[in-house]
């Protein structure tokens, strides 16, 4: 087992330095110049090469690749453009408002998502299994920010039930992990329903229902069988 995580993590490091390569290179090719943009628009020339320069934005593209691989790896990922803080510190800043909503979002797709496909699989080709999948679809095909801002509308605007903005309290965490959560759910969903109908088609299913163990509620063909 540790071999196999060792092997894995090992297997991160060419992912990662390539995401890093064409995230690099993507800013690069980003129109606007870093320097002019720190050092205001009434900036002569004079002081944008004097920001250039601090930054290492003067020197040729490997050298400030090298210089940012480095300083990653060290710790240190630069200071921010807006808050003019270590960019660490905007991240510890808001890690664990993210590290909260990513677990509630988790929960409500493994809750929702593990029951709608039982729910279809136990009564498939009937009513409750066509809603669930229609609403599985649903779940894939809705945009996450379309279904964000109708949330926002129904239970914060019109109800006034919940907070739209914040992270002081768990109300805050609703509305953000349903919204997350909801494509999750839907894919979890519909795996979910197709792993429950190759089982209930087994072949030891098959025997404990000639048995006499009631079969599932969807398929009357199994009861008989």
């Amino acid at each position: 087992m540790l071999n196999y995580v060792i092997k894995r993590l090992l297997g991160l490091i060419p992912t990662l330095l390539i995401v890093a390569v064409l995230v690099f290179l993507f800013v690069h090719l980003l129109p606007g110049d870093p320097a002019r943009l720190i050092a205001g628009p009434e900036a002569d020339a004079t002081v944008i090469e004097l920001v250039r320069k601090q930054l290492g934005l003067d020197q040729p593209l490997y050298r400030q690749f090298w210089h940012y691989i480095t300083s990653v790896v060290q710790g240190d990922f630069g200071t921010s453009m807006v808050s003019r803080r270590p960019v660490s510190e905007e991240i510890a800043s808001r890690f664990m408002p993210t590290f909260w909503l990513t677990l509630a979002s988790m929960a409500w797709a493994v809750l929702f998502g593990l029951m709608a496909g039982i729910v279809a699989a136990v009564w498939r080709n009937r009513w409750p299994d066509r809603l669930g999948m229609a609403l599985a679809v649903t779940g894939i095909s809705f945009p996450a920010f379309a279904l964000g801002m109708l949330l926002m509308q129904i239970f914060s605007v019109e109800l006034g039930w919940l907070p739209t903005v914040g992270a002081d309290s768990w109300r805050h965490y609703i509305l953000p992990s349903l919204t997350l959560g909801a494509a999750v759910a839907a894919v979890m969903a519909r795996f979910t329903r197709a792993s429950f109908v190759d089982v209930l088609n087994e072949d030891y299913m098959r025997t404990a229902r000639a048995k006499g163990v009631s079969g599932e509620v969807g398929d009357p063909q199994a009861r008989s069988a």
